[in-house]
């Protein structure tokens, strides 16, 4: 076990190709803040593209489930198809609390870290007070490192690392290389005994949001970190063994204008499936309204309580009107038990086909 140094890192950090990188980073960064915007009702971004962060994310711990399935969930607090949906889930509910403590308190502290991760893992363990976590290489088994074994020595760094945080005094750098550091710090403390990557991930847009380089919490790096697994985890290696940060720092921000661009695409296809349903919809239907719109297009999926509850409207009545945009070829209706449920299955396929959306951009 190698001792884990105190931040800030005693290197250079701004290098000339991290500095060449750090401008197109900012640029897509910026131009998804902007685009954000553009959007009617934010609840459409808030609810939507957090849970396929959430889905990303877990699927790196190999916790593995389908689009479908996450969507009903939400629907349905009952419906258990894969008991790894309802693990995605409580991902989206760590981050959203994260997020919510970040715009009372402007600080990330450690209280929020411990609370983040105890949603996500449903357990109040807090930091590791017994030795024996080890890192270990998936394909061959082999120990490749082993992360700070007493609670005295992981509080201290989680202390450090909250300050340096906070503090930008400490290390005047760039936002964008600080949350490269602090992403690496933290999974290299390994502070808890599980939950600690996705803990980590959630870490890294909230520093985005605090830095007020984004206002809401809509870029994830965790599609990007899948595909690149193999760098991501060499990388973080590379700076424990060798002190290789403008590696890791530049992997990081090129993860950063690569989702940002994809986001962007994102966003504006739902902005154009948007316009098409309002036009649309209005023509055909007089109990056309925007608050309907914001209904069909803050969550892929819709019920009748759903609509009942954003339209202050008859339950009898919001049955009708969805029915008749199934009608129309606007939704389609499908149904678990007895409960009916309706797809804008325009919109579902967008968020199913975002990796290949951010691969492509």
């Amino acid at each position: 076990m190698e001792k884990l140094n105190l931040l800030p890192p005693k290197i250079d950090v701004e290098t000339k190709a991290i500095l060449k990188q750090l401008s197109q980073s900012h640029r897509y960064l910026a131009e998804l803040k902007g685009i954000a915007k553009t959007i009617p009702n934010e609840a459409i971004l808030i609810n939507t593209l957090p849970l396929l962060e959430a889905k990303d994310s877990s699927a790196i711990e190999n916790i593995i489930t389908t689009h479908d399935e996450v969507y009903k969930e939400s629907l349905f607090e009952s419906f258990i198809s894969n008991p790894n949906a309802k693990e995605v889930h409580q991902y989206a509910k760590a981050l959203k609390t994260g997020y919510n403590a970040l715009k009372e308190k402007k600080l990330i502290t450690n209280k929020i870290i411990l609370d983040i991760q105890e949603i996500i893992v449903s357990n109040n363990a807090g930091y590791r007070k017994l030795p024996g976590t080890e890192l270990k290489n998936a394909a061959t088994g082999e120990t490749v490192y082993i992360p700070p074994q007493d609670y005295e020595t992981i509080v201290q760094l989680m202390q450090n690392l909250e300050k340096y945080i906070n503090n930008d005094d400490l290390h005047p750098v760039d936002s964008l290389i600080k949350m490269a550091i602090i992403h690496y710090q933290f999974e290299s403390i390994h502070p808890f005994y599980d939950g600690n990557g996705r803990t980590g991930r959630i870490l890294n847009i909230l520093y985005l949001v605090q830095k007020d380089l984004l206002d809401l919490p809509i870029l994830y790096l965790s599609s990007y970190i899948i595909r690149t697994k193999g760098d991501y985890y060499r990388l973080l290696q590379e700076v424990r063994d060798k002190e290789n940060w403008e590696e890791w720092i530049l992997y990081m921000l090129k993860g950063v204008e690569i989702t940002s661009k994809g986001t962007i695409y994102l966003i504006n296809e739902i902005s154009k499936l948007m316009k098409k349903y309002k036009h649309e919809i209005r023509n055909q239907y007089k109990f056309y309204s925007q608050d309907l719109l914001n209904n069909l297009f803050k969550h892929p999926y819709t019920k009748i309580d759903y609509l009942q509850k954003d339209l202050n409207i008859h339950r009898q009545t919001a049955a009708s009107y969805l029915d008749e945009l199934v009608k129309g070829g606007f939704l389609k209706k499908e149904k678990i038990g007895r409960n009916n449920y309706y797809i804008n299955e325009p919109l579902f396929k967008l968020f199913k086909d975002f990796n290949l959306i951010s691969e492509e951009n």
